[in-house]
């Protein structure tokens, strides 16, 4: 089951963007534009994973939709505020936030704190990391497309899992043979090319997701 993130904000420009990062990074996103709606779509249907809320917001500011959530639950909160100095980061920890981000933020921080925090869902969901329709586990080498199971070989799966735990990250043939194949391997980088094949094709829709870059090499992404 793809991972929720409910994001609160009631900038609808910066809500957006956010969403837009959490999909690419391979999750589903849920949005709200005020405090009042946050609580309301925390409470419904399945648990999110994480929640993204913004301090100041109308009707329920952030501190009291944190407040309603940490009396029922232990999901992971990330605070997003203006306000840039110590104290008021010191309250959101202390209110129960698992982390404080303040706006304007780079992309790149973001992400890895987004992706630092989902670590926690992941264990929690026995390790299974969720883009889209595709869900792997780690630890028990399982790969399902849209829950239906699919055989890799050892090195397809090696593959793979390399990747998407490198999202965005580009790697050439070379250092996929090194990696994978090990230093000594005596073959040419054409059996890296013929492993992605039959990989893509194995994960039918989803093999889009291993992208190759012309003239580098092969990188994970999750389309928008």
């Amino acid at each position: 089951m793809q991972i929720r993130v409910l994001v609160a904000d009631d900038d609808p420009s910066l809500r957006a963007l956010i969403c837009d990062i959490v999909r690419q990074q391979g999750y589903d996103a849920v949005e709200a534009a005020d405090g009042k709606q946050a609580i309301d779509r925390f409470f419904s249907g399945t648990e999110p994973g994480l929640v993204i809320l913004d301090v100041m917001m109308p009707v329920y500011d952030g501190w009291d939709v944190l407040r309603e959530i940490r009396a029922q639950s232990d999901v992971p909160v990330m605070m997003l505020t203006a306000l840039d100095d110590e104290q008021s980061e010191i309250a959101g920890l202390k209110h129960g936030a698992d982390d404080y981000l303040a706006k304007p933020f780079r992309y790149a921080v973001f992400v890895a704190r987004l992706n630092a925090l989902l670590r926690r869902t992941t264990r929690d969901l026995g390790g299974m990391l969720c883009f889209g329709a595709l869900s792997v586990s780690l630890e028990k080498r399982q790969v399902l497309v849209s829950g239906a199971e699919v055989v890799l070989s050892n090195k397809e799966f090696l593959l793979l899992s390399l990747l998407l735990q490198n999202r965005g990250v580009v790697f050439s043939r070379e250092k996929l043979l090194a990696k994978i194949w090990g230093y000594d391997f005596e073959g040419d980088e054409r059996t890296v090319d013929t492993h992605i094949k039959t990989l893509r094709q194995k994960l039918l829709s989803c093999g889009t997701m291993i992208q190759t870059v012309r003239g580098a090499g092969y990188r994970f992404e999750v389309a928008l």
